[in-house]
Protein backbone atom coordinates (compact mmCIF):
# COMPACT_ATOMS: atom_id res chain seq x y z
CA UNK A 1 0.00 0.00 0.00
CA UNK A 2 1.67 3.52 -0.84
CA UNK A 3 1.39 5.81 1.86
CA UNK A 4 2.16 9.65 0.65
CA UNK A 5 4.98 11.11 2.67
CA UNK A 6 3.81 13.76 5.06
CA UNK A 7 6.66 16.22 4.26
CA UNK A 8 6.06 18.43 2.58
CA UNK A 9 8.17 19.11 -1.00
CA UNK A 10 11.86 20.79 -0.31
CA UNK A 11 10.92 22.47 -3.34
CA UNK A 12 8.46 24.70 -1.72
CA UNK A 13 10.26 25.31 1.25
CA UNK A 14 12.83 27.31 -1.02
CA UNK A 15 9.92 29.53 -1.62
CA UNK A 16 9.79 28.01 -5.26
CA UNK A 17 6.09 26.49 -5.02
CA UNK A 18 3.71 27.61 -7.17
CA UNK A 19 1.55 30.02 -6.73
CA UNK A 20 -1.37 30.21 -9.74
CA UNK A 21 -4.53 31.84 -8.37
CA UNK A 22 -6.86 33.01 -10.75
CA UNK A 23 -5.90 36.59 -10.51
CA UNK A 24 -2.19 35.92 -11.08
CA UNK A 25 -2.33 33.33 -14.28
CA UNK A 26 -5.31 35.85 -15.61
CA UNK A 27 -2.23 38.59 -15.77
CA UNK A 28 0.19 36.01 -17.03
CA UNK A 29 -2.58 34.99 -19.99
CA UNK A 30 -3.16 38.44 -20.93
CA UNK A 31 0.69 39.32 -20.99
CA UNK A 32 1.55 36.41 -23.02
CA UNK A 33 -1.62 37.33 -25.54
CA UNK A 34 -0.44 40.76 -26.50
CA UNK A 35 3.11 39.76 -26.76
CA UNK A 36 2.61 36.57 -28.60
CA UNK A 37 0.28 38.72 -31.20
CA UNK A 38 3.60 40.76 -31.71
CA UNK A 39 5.85 38.17 -31.81
CA UNK A 40 4.44 35.15 -33.81
CA UNK A 41 2.02 37.21 -35.52
CA UNK A 42 2.96 41.29 -36.19
CA UNK A 43 6.40 40.54 -36.04
CA UNK A 44 7.56 43.86 -34.39
CA UNK A 45 8.96 42.47 -31.80
CA UNK A 46 12.65 40.18 -31.43
CA UNK A 47 11.68 38.33 -28.27
CA UNK A 48 9.45 35.49 -27.66
CA UNK A 49 7.45 35.36 -24.82
CA UNK A 50 7.44 32.92 -22.64
CA UNK A 51 4.84 31.85 -19.70
CA UNK A 52 6.99 29.69 -16.52
CA UNK A 53 10.13 28.42 -18.33
CA UNK A 54 13.65 27.62 -16.84
CA UNK A 55 15.97 29.90 -17.94
CA UNK A 56 18.56 27.12 -17.97
CA UNK A 57 18.03 23.92 -20.05
CA UNK A 58 20.99 22.48 -17.96
CA UNK A 59 20.19 22.53 -14.27
CA UNK A 60 17.62 23.41 -12.08
CA UNK A 61 17.11 27.19 -11.87
CA UNK A 62 14.38 30.35 -10.80
CA UNK A 63 11.41 30.26 -13.01
CA UNK A 64 9.69 34.07 -13.97
CA UNK A 65 6.20 33.74 -14.42
CA UNK A 66 6.94 35.27 -17.83
CA UNK A 67 10.25 35.72 -19.99
CA UNK A 68 11.10 37.38 -23.36
CA UNK A 69 13.82 35.25 -24.85
CA UNK A 70 16.38 36.48 -27.06
CA UNK A 71 16.34 32.59 -29.37
CA UNK A 72 19.08 33.79 -31.44
CA UNK A 73 21.52 34.75 -28.37
CA UNK A 74 19.80 32.47 -26.23
CA UNK A 75 19.49 34.62 -23.92
CA UNK A 76 16.75 36.69 -21.68
CA UNK A 77 16.52 40.61 -21.64
CA UNK A 78 13.42 41.05 -19.78
CA UNK A 79 11.81 38.90 -17.30
CA UNK A 80 8.11 40.04 -15.95
CA UNK A 81 7.16 38.74 -11.83
CA UNK A 82 3.07 38.83 -11.48
CA UNK A 83 2.08 39.08 -7.95
CA UNK A 84 -0.18 39.92 -5.02
CA UNK A 85 0.84 43.06 -2.20
CA UNK A 86 1.74 40.00 0.54
CA UNK A 87 4.34 38.27 -1.97
CA UNK A 88 5.71 41.94 -3.14
CA UNK A 89 9.42 41.71 -1.32
CA UNK A 90 9.95 38.06 -2.20
CA UNK A 91 9.63 38.94 -6.31
CA UNK A 92 11.71 42.04 -5.52
CA UNK A 93 14.16 39.94 -4.25
CA UNK A 94 13.77 37.40 -7.13
CA UNK A 95 14.41 39.92 -9.84
CA UNK A 96 16.97 41.80 -8.25
CA UNK A 97 18.70 38.16 -7.75
CA UNK A 98 18.52 36.95 -11.47
CA UNK A 99 19.64 40.37 -12.56
CA UNK A 100 22.30 41.18 -10.37
CA UNK A 101 23.93 37.49 -10.62
CA UNK A 102 24.20 37.94 -14.58
CA UNK A 103 24.38 34.37 -15.48
CA UNK A 104 20.90 34.50 -18.23
CA UNK A 105 21.19 37.82 -20.15
CA UNK A 106 18.38 39.63 -17.62
CA UNK A 107 18.64 43.43 -18.53
CA UNK A 108 15.16 44.60 -17.18
CA UNK A 109 13.21 42.86 -14.80
CA UNK A 110 9.33 43.65 -13.82
CA UNK A 111 7.07 42.80 -11.26
CA UNK A 112 3.11 43.48 -11.28
CA UNK A 113 0.96 43.57 -8.09
CA UNK A 114 -2.41 42.80 -9.01
CA UNK A 115 -4.34 43.77 -6.55
CA UNK A 116 -2.79 47.23 -6.29
CA UNK A 117 -2.34 47.46 -10.07
CA UNK A 118 1.99 48.88 -9.40
CA UNK A 119 4.51 48.22 -11.68
CA UNK A 120 7.81 47.87 -10.72
CA UNK A 121 10.62 48.04 -12.99
CA UNK A 122 14.24 47.22 -12.14
CA UNK A 123 17.44 47.15 -14.52
CA UNK A 124 21.03 46.12 -14.62
CA UNK A 125 23.25 47.98 -13.24
CA UNK A 126 20.26 49.98 -10.76
CA UNK A 127 21.90 48.61 -7.71
CA UNK A 128 18.43 47.71 -5.90
CA UNK A 129 16.36 50.75 -6.80
CA UNK A 130 13.20 50.14 -8.81
CA UNK A 131 11.27 52.32 -10.67
CA UNK A 132 7.54 52.42 -10.20
CA UNK A 133 7.48 52.01 -14.34
CA UNK A 134 5.41 49.65 -16.71
CA UNK A 135 7.98 50.72 -19.62
CA UNK A 136 10.09 48.40 -21.23
CA UNK A 137 13.38 50.51 -23.10
CA UNK A 138 14.15 46.76 -24.47
CA UNK A 139 10.77 46.41 -26.46
CA UNK A 140 10.22 50.31 -26.73
CA UNK A 141 6.61 49.81 -25.35
CA UNK A 142 4.32 49.92 -22.26
CA UNK A 143 3.85 46.16 -20.94
CA UNK A 144 0.71 47.91 -18.77
CA UNK A 145 -1.06 48.39 -22.45
CA UNK A 146 -1.94 44.55 -22.49
CA UNK A 147 -3.63 44.77 -19.39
Amino acid sequence: MYFPSTNPLSIVHEDQGVWAPVDHQRVIAKLLMGLGVLFHREKTIHLEPLPETMLDEGKASLVPDLLLRDNETAQTPIIIEVCHTNGLQGDLHKVFQLIDQGFYGICEGFIYDYRTGQWFRYRKGDGGLTENSSFSEILQLDLNSFL
